[in-house]
């Protein structure tokens, strides 16, 4: 077992995982493409290229240019990954977005019949649930900077006076 995981990288758990997810991913490839060839073809080439030509590098661009952007905050403020504070909120509402755009930006789909909606809600609930998730990952960011305060805090107060503030 321990020859597995040093061949393999991680622990055979993780490896097992992978590859049940490959074997459902196949399975649904494979039914998909039984039922419907061409139009799982045009979407994977145009989601690779959708993907690596225009969403890539825009994400990208926009990771960069925040990373930049808080990389120049004052000393003052401890030393917080700040930017996983705006990627994992930025990733769940892109998500929410690909997949109800169609009924958010109005386009023609089936969907409107089998909900039972109107079309008028979707762009107006993604935007409260994409300001839901701004505003609780900075709650979170707040919390977690008030505990490092704190923290920072009772460190000086222990540390001995003729110190120069060192424990």
């Amino acid at each position: 077992m321990a020859r597995l995981a040093r061949w393999y990288g991680s622990n055979p758990l993780h490896l097992l995982v992978l590859v049940c997810s490959f074997a459902v991913t196949a399975y649904a490839g494979v039914r998909l493409f039984a039922t419907r060839p061409l139009e799982v073809a045009i979407w994977f080439v145009g989601a690779a290229i959708l993907h690596d030509l225009i969403l890539l590098p825009l994400y990208s661009l926009a990771d960069l240019s925040a990373r930049s952007v808080l990389r120049h905050r004052g000393d003052a403020v401890p030393a917080v990954p700040l930017i996983n504070y705006l990627r994992v909120p930025a990733f769940l509402s892109g998500v929410l977005l690909l997949v109800w755009f169609p009924l958010a930006f109005r386009l023609p789909s089936p969907y409107p019949g089998a909900t039972g909606l109107s079309y008028d809600i979707y762009l107006g609930r993604w935007l409260i649930i994409t300001a839901v998730l701004f505003g609780a990952f900075a709650l979170a960011l707040a919390l977690k900077l008030r505990r490092i305060h704190r923290a920072a805090r009772a460190n000086e107060e222990k540390s001995p006076p003729g110190n120069g503030g060192k424990p």
